[in-house]
């Protein structure tokens, strides 16, 4: 313990005249009042004056300490998922997994010899729980943890030594956790186990089966294959239904250290769930063989969808829409013509006299097709295009707008409707363009891939329909696609500024869906074929704008999750439309989720009401664990919850509404199974470099552990530990001086001084 002061040279000179006038202002006290206690009480005056002088010296206490324990070395070993991957080469002939790697490293390297000079501390981490946990996909690698439980065991903390593949999935930041190490003057050693390059692998990824297909219809189920194979590769991959042995085939392409994205077609042939499996043969050169294969279910449904086509006059587009709906079994077609050169509204079969105005009769339709229709009094009423939109938004319904060359759509953009029209037209040509010989239409990318433009059941089949489709002589004043649109196809020949002009254009909005077709002449496609294409074109287009709001339908509950296939972690949300007995959006009552969890436990929570006017509900739904979804209770207001899922398995959801309990639906959404840890990833070297260098430790090659045991015992000890008080401002200081001005006031009236 040693006093230091930090005189100044003014703070010399204060304390000099200072003191001078204290004792010149002693000798006049002590002259003019001789009592004995008038000079004791001088002392304690010049007492206090020296004791304030002291302080403008900046006095301080500096004491120092040595640490009376061993300092300590952490060795950290990462058991985490990764750390399974088989990819550490001991010899040509023997490859070894990165914890088995470890292993041998930590037998082969003693570190008795420092022992000697410090405690040395063991400790793993990540390791994952049992596959058959609820916890198992969810776990993960923390690399922030382990070195603040090291940092946090001990005060005396000189080193830390972590095997480990880099693998860091946590939400935590270890670069954070690095910096505090560095503050605290720890460096951090990192030795690699494992290869910095991936294994040889085809790995099948993105998976996305729907929910449930129609009976006779065929869907699409889209795949991404990822390589990481040194030479392209030709594959065919099989799905197979698990109930009837059925088996279809895809082959695809794949290029060398890259991915291919495709698509296999399924037809649904009998009602309920069906299991399928989808398989990617193991090719020789793979190292890893458990994620070539995806397993799924999909429910097959009879259904009819309600379709409404509106129209001004009974054009050849509207007759042969309206023809090929009325003969689908699946479809329930309702028209609409205004014909605004006649008094009276089109009538027979299936017409109607009017513009369903009130909400319950508009919500039973599921797609609308909206022709060459304008506003006005033989239109739709501004009213009437909020109530569309409002289906779209809240109900999920879909709607076709098919503009013709009158251009009375052109009227619907100063409506709400505007808003859902995907693309943009030229004000200037409202009539569209008419050339004198027809042209095709060119598919996208995305069109090439889309089940709504598929007319063949193979890909290089269903191109080589639309180049042979009979062309189009007329074209809506298309300008260019909205943004967040989706082009399916173009103009074969007429460009613009932004390329060339986009005819069939799709895009989502809310819960529903949008689809523009800028032309009036697919009635054409019959030509040679009859309905061939025609009726199978306009009948994906009612399914695939339908599809949402049928994905669960009741009486008087449609169910809508998004996403339709959650991933672990995601959060789903549930949105439920409900329904009075007399069709109208409910208006009055409660909404509950209840989820029965695999293993048949059940909870409760209320759904968060969206726009009761549409007796509209939701719920959110954490997804943290792979498994099916299927139980919701909704009620009549809108109520958000939050659930977590934490268990493998099937979950029910089921919705109900508390005005009519016994009407229920069930919603069974699959939760794809993925884990956070990644087998076969190479190693995360960048990260292990910036880590170490934060703390100014490094990487260590696995022959030079020795090497660096030896710099860590022959480290020197580190300097004592330093604690400096500072008297001027200590608490103790102030009462001290308190303590003598109080005495010294004493004094002075026990001795009668004035």
């Amino acid at each position: 313990m040693n006093l230091s002061l930090q005189p100044t040279a003014s703070s010399v000179i204060l304390t000099v005249l200072v003191m001078a006038a204290g004792i010149w202002m002693s000798y006049i006290a002590c002259k003019r009042n001789r009592r004995p206690l008038t000079f004791k009480l001088e002392i304690l005056r010049l007492a206090i004056l020296g004791f304030i002088c002291f302080l403008l010296f900046q006095p301080e206490w500096l004491i120092t300490s040595s640490p009376q324990e061993k300092p300590k070395v952490s060795i950290l070993e990462d058991r985490s998922g990764s750390m399974e991957t088989q990819d550490v080469e001991i010899s040509p002939q023997h490859v070894v997994t990165r914890t088995a790697y470890v292993q041998e490293l930590l037998k082969g390297n003693s570190t008795e010899s420092l022992k000697d000079t410090h405690v040395v501390e063991y400790a793993s981490f990540g390791a994952p729980p049992a596959p058959d946990s609820p916890d198992y996909a969810m776990a993960g690698t923390d690399l922030a943890k382990p070195l603040e439980d090291a940092m946090q065991s001990s005060d005396n903390l000189r080193a830390v030594i972590m095997f480990t593949d880099g693998s860091h999935n946590a939400s935590s930041s270890v670069l954070t956790q690095a910096q505090r190490m560095r503050t605290r003057g720890i460096p951090l050693f990192i030795i690699s186990a494992g290869s910095p390059y991936p294994l040889p692998d085809l790995a099948l990824q993105d998976v996305k089966a729907p929910t449930y297909g129609i009976i006779g219809e065929t869907v699409q189920i889209p795949f991404t294959i990822k390589s990481t194979l040194g030479k392209e590769t030709r594959a065919t991959l099989a799905m197979t239904s698990r109930d009837t042995g059925k088996t279809v085939t895809r082959t695809v392409t794949i290029p060398a250290q890259g991915e291919v994205s495709d698509a296999v077609l399924w037809k649904i042939e009998k009602e309920g769930a069906e299991t399928l499996e989808l398989k990617l043969p193991v090719q020789p050169q793979e190292r890893m063989h458990n994620n070539n294969a995806s397993s799924f279910s999909i429910s097959g449904r009879r259904e009819s969808i309600k379709a409404l086509v509106i129209d001004t006059l009974p054009r050849w587009e509207y007759r042969f829409i309206r023809n090929a709906l009325y003969r689908d079994p699946g479809v329930d077609v309702h028209t609409l013509l205004f014909h605004p050169g006649l008094e009276e509204m089109g009538e027979g079969p299936g017409y109607l006299v009017k513009f369903p105005d009130k909400m319950e009769d508009l919500a039973r339709y599921d797609v609308i097709f909206i022709g060459d229709v304008g506003l006005g009094s033989k239109g739709l009423t501004a009213e009437q295009a909020s109530l569309l939109k409002g289906m779209v938004k809240n109900q999920a319904c879909g709607i076709v707008f098919l503009p013709g060359y009158q251009g009375r759509q052109m009227e619907l953009l100063k409506s709400e409707l505007g808003d859902l029209i995907p693309v943009t037209f030229l004000n200037a040509k409202p009539e569209g363009t008419t050339q004198p010989s027809p042209s095709p239409l060119i598919l996208t990318p995305e069109g090439r891939g889309s089940l709504l433009t598929m007319l063949a059941d193979t890909e290089d089949e269903n191109e080589e329909v639309w180049r042979n489709l009979p062309g189009f002589n007329w074209y809506a004043p298309v300008e260019r696609p909205k943004a967040g649109s989706t082009v399916l196809a173009v103009h074969a020949a007429d460009k613009n500024a932004y390329g060339r002009i986009p005819l069939i254009v799709t895009q989502s909005c809310g819960n529903g869906k949008i689809l523009f077709m800028g032309t009036d002449s697919a009635w054409r496609w019959r030509r040679g074929v009859e309905d061939k294409y025609h009726y199978r074109f306009w009948s994906q287009v009612a399914r695939w704008m339908s599809y949402q709001r049928n994905m669960a339908a009741g009486e008087r509950i449609r169910l809508i999750p998004t996403p339709e296939r959650p991933r672990p972690g995601d959060t789903l949300t549930v949105t439920a439309m409900v329904s009075d007995k007399l069709g109208a959006p409910l208006q009055n009552g409660e909404v509950f989720l209840d989820i029965t969890a695999p293993e048949g436990s059940s909870s409760r929570v209320q759904m968060d009401t969206m726009d009761h006017t549409w007796g509209s509900f939701t719920a959110s739904v954490k997804i943290n664990r792979p498994g099916t979804l299927a139980k919701i209770r909704c009620g009549s207001l809108w109520f958000t919850a939050s659930v977590k899922i934490n268990r493998p398995g099937t979950w029910k959801l089921t919705a109900s509404s508390s005005a009519e309990p016994d009407k229920s639906v069930t919603l069974s959404v699959i939760t794809m199974s993925e884990t956070l840890e990644k087998i076969g990833s190479p190693v995360n070297t960048a990260l292990m470099e910036e880590m170490a260098s934060i703390t100014r430790g490094r990487m260590v090659k696995a022959e030079e552990i020795q090497r660096l045991i030896k710099e860590i015992r022959d480290l020197p000890m580190p300097p004592p530990m330093e604690t400096r008080i500072l008297l001027w401002c200590s608490p103790y200081t102030l009462f001290t001086l308190l303590l003598l001005l109080t005495l010294f006031w004493i004094g002075r009236k026990l001795n009668g001084t004035i």
